[in-house]
C-alpha cells in the first residue's frame, strides 16, 4: 500500500483509538487501543479495571491501582477470547506501550505498533524494536 494512503488509514485508526480512550474511567490518564488485521478492526480496548470490579482506577492518593489493565492488554485479551488472531496485526494506541505490555504485544504476534504520544519510559518501545516489531509515532492526526 502506498505510504500516503497508509498514513491516512493510520491517522484514522489512531483517531478511533483516541475516541475509545474516552470510555476509560481512569482519571490520571485515558488510553485507547485498536487492533487491526487485514484492514479490519478485530479488537479494541481502553485502560480500566478487570470485569466485575468497580470502575475506580486510582486510590485515595490518586495513584493508579496495581490491578488496572492497560488499553493494549485489554485489546489483546479480547482477541484471546475470540476466534481472531493478532498474527501480523497492527496495534494503534494513544500512548506508547510500557515494558509489560510490550511483552504481550510481541508474544501475541502483532508486527506493527502506531502510537500518538510517547510514555516517559521508552523501554517498552525499545524492546519492541529489538524484537523486530515496526514502531511508529504519529502525533499530528489532522
Amino acid at each position: 500500500m502506498e505510504l500516503k494512503k497508509l498514513n491516512k488509514y493510520d491517522k484514522a485508526y489512531l483517531r478511533i483509538a483516541k475516541e475509545w480512550s474516552q470510555l476509560s474511567y481512569c482519571k490520571r490518564k485515558q488510553v485507547g487501543a485498536i487492533i487491526v488485521r487485514d484492514r479490519m478492526i478485530i479488537s479494541d480496548g481502553y485502560n480500566g479495571t478487570p470485569s466485575g470490579f468497580e470502575n475506580c482506577c486510582e486510590d485515595e492518593a490518586g495513584l493508579t491501582n496495581w490491578y488496572v489493565l492497560h488499553a493494549e492488554a485489554n485489546a489483546i485479551l479480547k482477541v484471546a477470547r475470540s476466534t481472531q488472531t493478532c498474527d501480523g496485526a497492527t496495534l494503534y494506541i494513544t500512548l506508547s506501550p510500557c515494558q509489560e505490555c510490550s511483552k504481550l504485544i510481541h508474544q501475541s504476534g502483532i508486527k506493527r505498533v502506531v502510537y500518538q504520544y510517547g510514555y516517559r519510559d521508552t523501554t517498552g518501545v525499545d524492546f519492541l524494536v529489538q524484537a523486530g516489531v515496526l514502531v511508529e509515532q504519529i502525533e499530528d492526526l489532522d
